[in-house]
């Protein structure tokens, strides 16, 4: 934990799965405290129903030094929820460190709606390393999120804005748009949109026949998009046609290569 040159406060762990265990000693070094005042805050943090012992805690056996003998003991850990829990509640420097940090992250999540830790990503574990990497599920994530029928409108417009025919008002223009959509099916199922709600929506199916909605049940709204009846391979592959597709028309914009509608 350090405080680098640009003011920002930096906290480093070293996962193993997907969290990482601290005995109590682990913690208390952490914050710099003294192991019996992270006591009492765990004791707190569980007596008030914050977390759960079940799910935080778990026992590791370590090899520690006892006088002039090594000794095999099951020691408590505990998770990262449990952590990050105590560094709310620490009173010491490296405490209020730890909360500015979480203050930082947590503003940038509000703000922009997301977090990165770029370092993280540039420099991924290798060989048999315990670090999970999540990298390509955020790829996956951005491809869903850029792909969206919204975002994919809102792109498309601003890039054909460009278009020496471009005129917003006219009944071609959302045909214009229309017809993409259409094309970006076909190109991952082989349908249009119409043809793919006509071929798998069916009443006699569970959800009718939906593979994805919005809220807990299907509503009108959710049976007349088209993406909403395809399957996760086909969501996948839809999300890199339509990626690929706003890759090439942005490069078109960039390079100011005039465009028609017609």
């Amino acid at each position: 934990m350090f405080a680098s040159s640009d003011g920002r406060v930096r906290v480093e762990c070293r996962f193993e799965s997907d969290t990482i265990w601290l005995s109590q000693a682990a913690i208390a070094e952490l914050y710099d405290k003294d192991v019996r005042t992270i006591n009492e805050h765990l004791i707190n943090i569980f007596s008030e129903g914050e977390l759960t012992q079940n799910s935080t805690i778990r026992k590791f056996r370590i090899v520690r030094q006892e006088g002039k003998r090594q000794v095999s003991r099951e020691i408590d850990h505990y998770n990262l929820e449990a952590i990050l829990a105590v560094g709310y509640r620490v009173r010491s420097p490296r405490g209020t460190q730890f909360r500015q940090w979480a203050t930082q992250t947590l503003q940038e999540y509000l703000i922009k709606g997301f977090v990165m830790d770029d370092e993280r990503l540039k420099n991924p574990p290798v060989g048999s390393s315990a670090v999970p990497d999540y990298f390509d599920e955020m790829l996956e994530r951005i491809r869903d999120i850029r792909a969206s029928e919204r975002r994919v409108y809102l792109r498309v417009r601003e890039i054909f804005a460009l278009a020496a025919d471009y005129q917003p008002s006219l009944k071609e223009t959302t045909q214009f748009f229309q017809t993409i959509q259409n094309k970006l099916h076909f190109a991952c199922t082989g349908h249009t949109a119409a043809e793919l709600i006509h071929k798998r929506a069916d009443a006699s199916k569970s959800h009718m026949g939906l593979t994805s909605y919005k809220g807990e049940e299907v509503r009108k709204g959710d049976v007349t998009v088209a993406k909403n009846y395809l399957t996760q391979d086909e969501v996948s592959e839809l999300n890199r046609v339509v990626n690929m597709w706003l890759d090439f028309a942005e490069d078109q914009a960039r390079r100011r290569q005039q465009v028609f509608f017609a």
